[in-house]
């Protein structure tokens, strides 16, 4: 096996009836953007009831249907958010806490000690983070995992990566392994993917790959990294 070999996020996905939620980050083979993408699914109609919204540069999940919400607790929430050079992109309302966080001088893995896993037991549905720091010209990237020690939810074990980017390749994280009942939380490291140049593309094979009866929203964002600027996609099940 070949540690090093970068599969492309379909092989990843396609076929796998419920990967959850998922975060991508990584840089275009060119070398020019970063690259992040964040994608929902939802097994109930609770969390089938959701959109993707874009407030300014910040994105949001909104009720499709707001006279259908039964519990916004861990379904609404900031997805993506900016805090000066840092872009954060999280499955949960820990998109705050580590902007939070931030203002007030702590680092991104100091915020998530305040944190832990939703608690939505039997699942105990781990919470996953991402954040790109801008800085020269290029950018580096952490991710984080929150999830149960054990079936309980009794401990949080609490895991944070460091990345160098690397042209053309990505990092995916995402909530679970697959489907099941209860449903199984991801396990290792985050997983290595082919980034592409083109965006539309990327998003395409993201979208096309998910599950289409679980799949709700995805959102994908290049920031081309001599400008700032950044291009984006929004993709909606529901509209």
């Amino acid at each position: 096996m070949n540690i090093y070999e970068i599969p492309r996020i379909s092989g990843r996905l396609a076929g796998n009836r419920y990967p959850g939620r998922g975060i991508v980050v990584g840089k275009t083979a060119d070398g020019t953007r970063a690259v992040t993408a964040y994608f929902i699914m939802g097994r109930s109609a609770n969390s089938r009831n959701r959109v993707f919204v874009k407030h300014g540069d910040e994105l949001f999940t909104e009720p499709f249907d707001a006279s259908k919400v039964e519990d916004p607790s861990l379904i609404i929430y900031a997805a993506v958010r900016q805090y000066e050079n840092n872009l954060i992109a999280t499955n949960g309302d820990q998109t705050d806490t580590i902007y939070d966080g931030l203002a007030a001088g702590k680092t991104f893995s100091d915020a998530l000690k305040t944190r832990a896993f939703e608690p939505d037991g039997p699942n105990w549905t781990p919470r996953i983070s991402a954040m790109l720091t801008f800085a020269g010209g290029d950018f580096s990237y952490q991710m984080s995992i929150l999830k149960s020690g054990d079936a309980e939810g009794t401990v949080c074990n609490r895991y944070t990566y460091d990345y160098a980017p690397i042209a053309g390749l990505g990092h995916f994280l995402h909530t679970y392994i697959t489907d099941g009942n209860p449903i199984p939380t991801f396990c290792g490291e985050p997983e290595r993917v082919a980034v592409s140049n083109d965006i539309d593309a990327f998003t395409r094979e993201i979208w096309d790959s998910l599950d289409a009866e679980n799949k709700i929203s995805l959102y994908v964002r290049y920031t081309d990294l001599a400008s700032g600027t950044y291009t984006d996609r929004l993709m909606n099940k529901n509209q």
